[in-house]
């Protein structure tokens, strides 16, 4: 959740994300902040180095759990996570990675430690998740597989 605010902050959003409203402040700050902007002997190149690189992450990471681009993937996601069983998760920080026999994946935020020891200790944890993890935290997909028909 401490990443979803501070790119939030960094962009500027309030609440809902849009994918328009992203785009321009992309480019603003892309503008502001690129290399090539400060010459080799300005202390700031090295700061805008770092800056540029944060700002293209904090790009790719907001428009993947933007409500135009959940929606837009809206039927693949129901269709992995009511007929694919889950093959491995992860948990670091609040973050569950969740890797699915079709070889997707996807990162669910804001989910509570006792959630996930839960899951965990669950004997049906695809059921555990759908009811309490997969509908209720905001998500993204992080890697695309090969979905078989």
């Amino acid at each position: 959740m401490k990443r979803i605010a501070s790119y939030k902050k960094l962009f500027q959003v309030e609440e809902e994300i849009s994918l328009s409203q992203l785009k321009i402040t992309y480019r603003k700050l892309v503008k502001e902040w690129h290399p090539d902007k400060f010459q080799e002997d300005n202390p700031l190149k090295a700061e805008a180095e770092k800056r540029s690189l944060e700002i293209i992450d904090a790009y790719h990471f907001l428009v993947s759990i933007a409500p135009e681009t959940l929606e837009q993937n809206l039927e693949e996601y129901q269709e992995t996570i009511n007929t694919s069983m889950i093959a491995d998760f992860h948990y670091k920080g609040l973050t569950l990675k969740v890797t699915f026999l079709n070889g997707q994946v996807f990162e669910y935020f804001g989910v509570p430690n006792n959630v996930y020891k839960k899951l965990n200790q669950s004997a049906t944890p695809e059921r555990f998740a759908r009811r309490h993890i997969f509908s209720s935290h905001t998500y993204r997909m992080a890697s695309k597989g090969t979905v078989e028909a």
